[in-house]
């Protein structure tokens, strides 16, 4: 595959090419990052799939993109990815209904919550950003293979820098810190990216994997939704400083769009900011801990064991 051409300056949603033709698959899409990358890929005429856990927002969005699509109307695609049997219904109707997605953007996911459990008994953040999102990306393989250029974009964080996938407690069921799980899951995101591509490769097939994050961005994964107590008031803390120095959630999207949509982008790229925290995309480093291919593959057997989804790669 060719090597996309170097970021300009300025890369906007003006510079998307267009996406007639095209079928895209946006988890978390009911709000913030997702919806604002929903409505960029409708506007270039892209089919677009809201890929949401909560009906009557995804039934808001869904207008909002619906508003800006020059193509087929979007759609709401019933999906919670802290449930399996949420997953695997959804990989279903894709399978019967939907046919080939050439674009699959792992972009939901929750920041610094409460101690809580997944339905199938996982820490709620590794469980939604990672392990959720590794079984649905495995879940849909085959109508990823099903397009001729297939593209899978995970959103990551800055918060990765500080992380450290746990082997002896990735599901934190001993101590758990509500900081150190997000970094763990952000960097788990990178972990799955890289290795993902290098499976690809080696089954022979036309899969790309990428990865992107936003920076600072203003978007709900800030909010408490109604936490209180001392370890709430904590929580706040450092996401009002966040927030205080957090950019727009147009500009937060721009680095997974151009990642969702350059053509011959090589696989593993990770975009972000151009000042790290905020600014027009460019490629950008990772945590050390991401570049290493036996972690990546420990992460990957143990998400195979936890969910139970194996990737059917062609023979």
């Amino acid at each position: 595959m060719s090597s996309a051409p170097l970021l300009p300056r300025r890369w906007t949603t003006a510079d998307i090419p267009d996406q007639t033709g095209r079928t895209a698959v946006i988890t978390g899409a009911n709000s913030g990052l997702g919806l604002r990358t929903a409505e960029a890929l409708a506007a270039k005429g892209a089919r677009v799939l809201l890929a949401c856990r909560n009906e009557l927002k995804a039934a808001a969005a869904v207008e909002a993109v619906a508003a800006a699509a020059t193509g087929p109307k979007p759609e709401v695609l019933p999906l919670d990815l802290a449930d399996l049997t949420s997953v695997r219904r959804a990989a279903d109707h894709i399978d019967l209904s939907v046919g080939a997605v050439d674009l699959l953007v792992n972009n939901a996911g929750v920041m610094a919550v409460p101690r809580s459990r997944t339905a199938d008994g996982f820490d709620a953040q590794f469980g939604t950003n990672h392990l959720g999102h590794f079984a649905f990306t495995g879940a849909i393989l085959p109508a990823l293979l099903r397009a001729p250029a297939p593209r899978v974009v995970t959103v990551s964080s800055v918060a990765a820098w500080g992380g450290v996938v746990n082997p002896l407690d990735p599901n934190w069921r001993r101590m758990y810190l509500r900081w150190p799980a997000y970094s763990q899951s952000k960097l788990a995101n990178l972990l799955f990216t890289a290795e993902l591509h290098r499976r690809a490769q080696a089954a022979g097939t036309a899969l790309t994997a990428v990865a992107a994050h936003p920076g600072l961005s203003a978007t709900h994964l800030y909010d408490l939704d109604g936490e209180r107590g001392l370890a709430a008031t904590l929580a706040a803390i450092p996401q009002k400083i966040l927030l205080t120095f957090a950019q727009p959630d147009k500009m937060g999207a721009l680095p997974q769009l151009y990642a969702a949509t350059v053509p011959g982008l090589p696989g593993n790229t990770y975009l972000g900011p151009a000042f790290e925290v905020a600014g027009y995309p460019r490629r950008t480093l990772r945590n050390p801990l991401a570049y290493s291919r036996a972690y990546a593959r420990w992460l990957w057997q143990l998400s195979e064991k936890l969910t139970g989804v194996v990737y059917d790669w062609p023979n």
